[in-house]
């Protein structure tokens, strides 16, 4: 089993919450391609700010995958801006394993956390990316400060 850290906005994650899928574009194919039915993923919203408010970054919630990848072009999700007419075809369908009521908040666990290596650039770790691999015990400590 792996575990994956899943990267969207606020607004995609109404629709995975909705819809209990997880999608990326096309140039992602080779990193989806490694997640297998019972893998855990964890979905962290990027920081955003809307209006004068800065959501912060967090993770809200832990999901299994429950199929393979498959393609699907239909727009369900909302493209951000700057990634013209993406419609994220690669997809996989998810089942909730816990919807956190409180979001964990993602700066204070960056100490901890063994995938990120470089503590002062951790940014670097998540950018231009869509999800990527976990250690299980990076996974546990996230789902344990729920």
């Amino acid at each position: 089993m792996a575990y994956w850290l899943c990267i969207t906005n606020e607004e995609n994650w109404k629709v995975i919450k909705e819809k209990n899928v997880w999608g990326v574009p096309e140039r992602h194919k080779n990193t989806i391609a490694k997640v297998k039915p019972g893998d855990k993923l964890l979905i962290y919203l990027k920081q955003e700010r809307i209006k004068d408010d800065v959501k912060e970054p967090r993770i809200v919630g832990a999901y299994e995958a429950t199929s393979e990848v498959f393609k699907d072009s239909k727009r369900v999700f909302k493209t951000p801006p700057g990634m013209g007419n993406e419609t994220f075809p690669l997809r996989i369908k998810l089942k909730p394993v816990k919807i956190f009521e409180k979001s964990v908040e993602f700066k204070p666990l960056i100490p901890k956390l063994k995938f990120i290596t470089n503590k002062k650039k951790w940014s670097g770790h998540l950018m231009g990316k869509a999800m990527r691999e976990i250690p299980e015990e990076d996974y546990k400590l996230i789902v344990s400060s729920v």
